[in-house]
């Protein structure tokens, strides 16, 4: 068989369905074997959306997502959403095309070394010299992908490479997993948990990768310790359970800072530092860290480690749980906190203003949709709204990416979800901003027949950029745009869409949309004047 078809066969062993991306001249070989191949290829309409397409589906399955592009410009749009993936720890492989090798010692036409362009996006990767090394590149790019801590790599095929005749097999899949820490370990974490007065967990999205969700409630519920999470942890407990003291990241003062002052031990579990700087919530750096985690802590003044616990996450707190006594009484310190965030939801659940508050939007949405259901959030003001208070009940119900954090990624991660997640209601909340720089891909949808919903919050302009200059300098600054008429521009791709003209209208269309199994766009004027409001709120909090 071809280099091209050998590949495919490894991707096959490995048990990848779906690849997303855009063909090209230097990849055709590949796109032909893909014909008689099991895996279903999906055509999208830019590269950056395949990537974000590869690397949500990497996030809700556990197993690489698989994005490809060919050469040049292919490989450069393909580049944002590899590093995106990677940063937030999500499994994927991406595949370039690339030029012969007997044209890459010279100047040629759309050539780069992408090795080293991808190199550092990646955990790693490389490029297939020879036609003997496949089976091994392959097995290596996905050994990689789905090891702790998850991420990207990459794999380069130059055209005349994929052409030649192999006889070769892919490599047998292993069955790996990684170690638990040592009993004195154990006994020590134990031993700094129980002397502490007010201990507080922070609680990441490494507790969803490493299927801890269940062990770690059962952790939470033992030790009647109080959890805030990140912005990518969300779920890991129920924010209905009243330990849950809901979502931290956002910058400057929020009711969770109280938490964090009240703490004297902070217990980070499967937490990426990436997310939330431990300035913002440890600025004197006086509180101690207990670092549970498959790596040690990144190194950061503000992150004063005690002892890290390193290791499979799901059997480190399973080891905790067997010497801990059971706490009978939960804290009292954590509730006006929590009382205060649940309130502020709550509050705007009947407002009639126009445009419609983004307390209003959530607290609709969240009404509508079932604890399953899943938002994928875009990056903007919206997305602070949504980490904030749009609370959650499972983890991977509302994804945010909060690392790279790329804008646009919401309605290609929208459509990978839906395929990930077909028998869930899936919806993408996205800012006018981030919504057209990946909005063509509302054809995929419809060409895959895809019943995703899209809540666009409409303001005209860059509203995160706007909040952020408003507080820095009282003034604006080249954040205006103009907008096409987004009912029209969705139906025209095939999508059913509505305008919203007042507040009441929102919950209604939200559960038509959902009645409807079809794609649906829902266009919805915001009032982001609240963002500045929020602020001067967040400034008077008095622990």
């Amino acid at each position: 068989m071809k280099v091209a078809e050998l590949l495919v066969k490894c991707l096959e062993n490995e048990g990848v369905e779906f690849i997303f991306g855009v063909p090209g001249e230097e990849n055709i070989d590949l796109m032909d074997a893909l014909i008689d191949s099991e895996i279903d290829f999906i055509v999208t309409r830019h590269e950056t959306s395949a990537a974000f397409m590869a690397g949500t589906y990497g996030r809700l399955t556990g197993k690489p997502g698989v994005c490809l592009a060919t050469l040049g410009p292919g490989a450069t749009n393909l580049l944002t959403g590899v590093a995106n993936a990677n940063m937030d720890h999500c499994p994927l492989i991406a595949i370039t095309g690339q030029a012969g090798l007997n044209r890459q010692h010279k100047t040629s036409h759309q050539y780069y070394d992408l090795v080293d362009i991808y190199e550092p996006v990646t955990k790693w990767n490389a490029q297939i010299k020879t036609a003997e090394i496949v089976p091994e590149v392959v097995r290596k790019a996905y050994q990689l992908a789905v090891q702790e801590k998850q991420g990207a790599t990459h794999i380069d095929l130059p055209e005349d490479i994929a052409k030649i005749e192999i006889e070769a097999t892919p490599l047998k899949v292993p069955q790996s997993s990684l170690s638990r820490s040592s009993e004195k370990i154990i006994q020590e974490a134990n031993t700094i948990i129980s002397n502490a007065k007010h201990p507080m967990i922070l609680a990441g999205n490494g507790i969803t990768r490493g299927k801890a969700t269940e062990i770690f409630r059962q952790f939470v519920e033992k030790t009647q310790i109080p959890v805030v999470h990140s912005f990518m942890g969300k779920g890991a407990v129920s924010w209905k359970d009243d330990l849950s003291l809901l979502t931290a990241g956002i910058s400057g003062n929020d009711y969770i800072t109280c938490g964090f002052k009240d703490s004297d031990l902070i217990i980070c579990v499967g937490f990426d530092i990436a997310e939330t700087p431990p300035e913002n919530w440890n600025p004197k750096s006086d509180t101690p860290i207990l670092h549970i985690d498959t790596e040690e802590a990144e190194t950061d003044s503000h992150y004063p480690v005690i002892l890290n616990v390193i290791g499979t996450i799901k059997e480190n707190i399973s080891e905790l749980m067997k010497s801990m006594s059971t706490k009978e009484d939960k804290p009292d310190w954590g509730d006006p906190i929590r009382k205060q965030a649940l309130s502020e939801l709550e509050n705007y659940k009947n407002d009639s203003g126009f445009p419609i508050k983004p307390q209003k939007i959530i607290s609709d949405l969240r009404e509508v949709l079932g604890d399953d259901d899943i938002t994928v959030s875009d990056v903007g003001a919206h997305k602070m709204w949504m980490a904030r208070m749009y609370h959650t009940a499972q983890p991977n119900t509302c994804l945010i990416s909060n690392g790279l954090a790329s804008m646009g990624v919401a309605v290609p991660g929208a459509i990978a979800a839906k395929i990930a997640q077909p028998d869930k209601n899936i919806v993408a909340v996205c800012g006018d901003g981030a919504f057209l720089m990946t909005g063509a891909e509302l054809e995929t949808a419809v060409r895959l027949n895809l019943p995703i919903i899209i809540l666009l919050w409409r303001d005209d302009g860059y509203g995160l950029i706007e909040w952020h200059q408003m507080k820095e300098f009282q003034r604006p600054s080249h954040i205006s745009f103009g907008n096409p008429d987004y009912v029209q521009l969705a139906k025209s791709f095939g999508f059913e869409a509505m305008r919203m003209e007042k507040a009441e209208d929102l919950k209604p269309a939200l559960e038509k949309a959902i009645s409807m199994n079809k794609p649906v766009l829902i266009d919805c004027p915001v009032d982001y004047k609240e963002n500045m409001k929020l602020t001067e709120t967040l400034k008077n909090i008095n622990c």
